[in-house]
């Protein structure tokens, strides 16, 4: 796979079905309620993954930030992201301050880290993170070969993640890994890749729980996924999609699309006050357009709005 590239480790790097119908499944979000009730606790900090403010400098994204009211900052570290990976010891510190000075919080990095090797630049955009007081970041993925058998591609990846748990305890930061749909992704059916991580502490590698992909990939199903891993999850996604015609499906505002508010009952039950992410992955265009800032504030505000609702919160 792509990913077994060149180890410069100091360590020796080792190396469902589609939618039936939409109805269904939003009665199926929507009735997943346990008979002891709807649970407790206050919404978790929303931070917003920033990937559609992509393309503004660093005092221009933490001013649109404010303006969708979220305290929360999930920023891409990764080729084409805010920060550069070959750049990160010099402009994460940069990005952080800006948004402490605007009473904004960094909590996660996106990465295209799997594997710890000086290409990804792995050890040095950990220890900046760790550094700059973050406590989690977003894996890249691992992709099948269908041609080959599937669990020896697996084993084949198992020595790579073994290796970056062992550097994020040593660093004290958290690898978590999302689950993707789609037919190439290890992860996207989750339960394959639960049996890898499952091996380790939640502190150390987790999942970062994606429910639109669950549910894509698995459906009705989703309240099993989220059961199975719900003691190894360092961070829960939230974003919708409406399921199209042929197969297919649109992301779309929180607001309007197939997952409901069973989704955030279930999270009240486990007393959830970990990092949750908003992602508003659903517009189209750039920040380069006219109109588009105002428009991806104005989209960011209301999916906020939405699982403040949800949530049952007031909006500090």
């Amino acid at each position: 796979m792509n990913m077994m590239t060149k180890n410069f480790s100091r360590r020796g790097f080792l190396g469902r079905s589609v939618l039936a119908t939409g109805g269904a499944l939003l009665g199926g979000v929507e009735g997943v309620r346990a008979a002891e009730g709807e649970g407790a606790g206050e919404m978790p900090m929303v931070s917003v993954f920033t990937k559609h403010f992509q393309g503004l400098d660093f005092e221009r994204l933490a001013d649109a930030i404010v303006a969708t009211g979220v305290k929360g900052v999930d920023a891409p570290v990764r080729k084409g992201g805010h920060v550069e990976p070959e750049r990160v010891e010099e402009d994460l510190p940069k990005l952080a301050a800006v948004l402490k000075d605007r009473g904004l919080t960094l909590t996660m990095l996106t990465t295209g880290i799997n594997a710890v090797n000086e290409e990804q630049h792995t050890e040095k955009v950990l220890r900046t993170a760790k550094a700059l007081g973050v406590m989690h970041y977003r894996m890249n993925y691992f992709r099948y070969d269908l041609k080959k058998p599937i669990w020896d591609q697996v084993e084949e990846w198992k020595p790579a993640i073994k290796d970056l748990a062992a550097l994020s305890k040593e660093i004290g930061i958290g690898a978590m890994y999302q689950n993707h749909s789609g037919k190439e992704y290890f992860g996207a059916p989750v339960w394959d890749a639960y049996g890898v991580l499952r091996e380790y502490p939640v502190e150390q590698m987790s999942f970062a729980f994606d429910i639109m992909h669950a549910m894509i990939e698995g459906g009705k199903s989703w309240p099993l996924e989220l059961a199975l891993v719900k003691e190894n999850v360092g961070a829960y996604y939230f974003k919708n999609f409406k399921p199209m015609e042929g197969g297919k499906f649109q992301d779309c505002p929180l607001k309007d699309g197939v997952v409901g508010k069973g989704y955030v009952e279930e999270l009240k039950k486990l007393k959830w006050t970990g990092p949750v992410s908003l992602h508003v992955e659903y517009l189209k265009g750039s920040v380069k357009e006219e109109g588009y800032l105002e428009k991806a504030i104005a989209a960011t505000k209301g999916d906020l709005a939405t699982l403040t609702e949800w949530w049952g919160a007031s909006q500090g």
